[in-house]
């Protein structure tokens, strides 16, 4: 269910991080749900496992997931998932944004795309 890219220039505890936030947010894993352990998915990626805790560390921290001593790490929540998801959506919004007015396109042709990309024309 997790994948990575190892040629990717995306370091490899990024990757699993925006993976299992994706997973939560689209309801793959909800509230409650048990993630695979470190040494698990380590191997399942052929990764090292302090990678995949790094990743572990990070999403806990962000509130994404929890862990509980000698029983694992646990989904927490959609909405810590949602807030940091947003927050990065922000920052790269603003960056299309500007290099959209320095490319020239007008206010009405960005609002022209926003529209198609929320009316679902232009989703992945």
């Amino acid at each position: 269910m997790i994948a990575v890219d190892l040629s990717s220039r995306v370091p490899i505890y990024r990757q699993v991080v925006e993976r299992v936030t994706e997973l939560v947010l689209l309801g793959v894993w909800p509230e409650g749900t048990q993630l695979p352990s470190v040494r698990s998915l380590a191997l399942e990626l052929g990764t090292n496992p302090n990678t995949i805790q790094k990743a572990y560390q990070e999403l806990e921290s962000r509130g994404v997931i929890r862990s509980a001593a000698g029983r694992g790490s646990f989904v927490a929540g959609r909405e810590a998932a949602q807030g940091m998801l947003r927050g990065q959506a922000e920052g790269a919004f603003r960056e299309a944004a500007k290099k959209a007015a320095l490319a020239g396109l007008s206010r009405g042709e960005a609002m022209a795309i926003l529209d198609e990309v929320w009316e679902g024309e232009d989703k992945v």
